[in-house]
């Protein structure tokens, strides 16, 4: 008798068990961690103070609890800004849900102090540092004074403007009529000659060129006067 009680002592123990772990809940603040960790990973090499919140995660959501939720992202979101992160599990039930959160990048971004005119050279005296949340600027900021002096505003611009390096132009390398170094090089060999410019470029720019026979070509603009031609 007492082997019989014990026997069925023991196996509702292990049913009670069984269905206590099959009805368990997904942990909400542990998806919120996960979620997290990951967009501070994926933050990780930005150019400022981070700092990331996560956004309330509904308490009614029923999910059956994940060993191992993995994060991810969406095709086209990243750790910037307001956004959205995805959390998956596999098993022992496959479920996802996305959570929304954002990411501030407080940091150093370069601003005109005085006004600039456009197409004149900026000067470095004409700059000022100004720090703000990244993510609330426009795409391509400036965040260090030597990636603006020397180039010039694509339009005139008052104080305290951000600058961005898509409205700025290059200082040119090359000037319209300019001699310039015209190298042409390929598999084994590179020849070099004399040509006049027929633009204005900024390193990296291209340019068109004659040639002392009046050929016209194509090439790319460097510092120093130089034009090269890849074969």
């Amino acid at each position: 008798m007492k082997s019989r009680l014990l026997l069925t002592a023991l196996l509702a123990a292990t049913v009670s068990t069984g269905a206590a772990a099959q009805g368990a809940r997904q942990d909400i603040a542990e998806l919120k961690r996960t979620v997290e960790q990951f967009l501070q990973v994926q933050a990780g090499g930005l150019p400022g103070q981070v700092t990331v919140n996560v956004g309330a995660v509904d308490p009614r959501i029923n999910l059956a609890a994940c060993a191992d939720p993995q994060a991810f992202f969406m095709p086209g979101a990243r750790a910037w800004g307001k956004t959205s992160v995805g959390v998956r599990c596999a098993a022992p039930s496959a479920w996802t849900i996305y959570i929304q959160a954002s990411v501030t990048v407080v940091g150093d971004y370069v601003a005109s102090a005085a006004p600039l005119v456009q197409g004149q050279p900026i000067d470095a005296n004409q700059l000022t540092i100004l720090k703000g949340d990244l993510t609330m600027l426009p795409a391509g900021i400036a965040t260090d004074i030597s990636q603006v002096v020397g180039r010039s505003a694509n339009v005139s611009l008052p104080p305290g403007t951000p600058l961005r390096l898509d409205t700025l132009r290059s200082k040119p390398v090359v000037q319209s009529g300019q001699l310039v170094r015209l190298v042409s090089s390929g598999s084994g060999f590179s020849v070099s000659s004399e040509a006049r410019a027929m633009g204005t470029a900024g390193d990296g720019q291209v340019v068109q060129v004659k040639t002392a026979s009046g050929q016209q070509i194509t090439g790319i603009a460097k510092s120093g006067g130089m034009v090269e031609v890849a074969f």
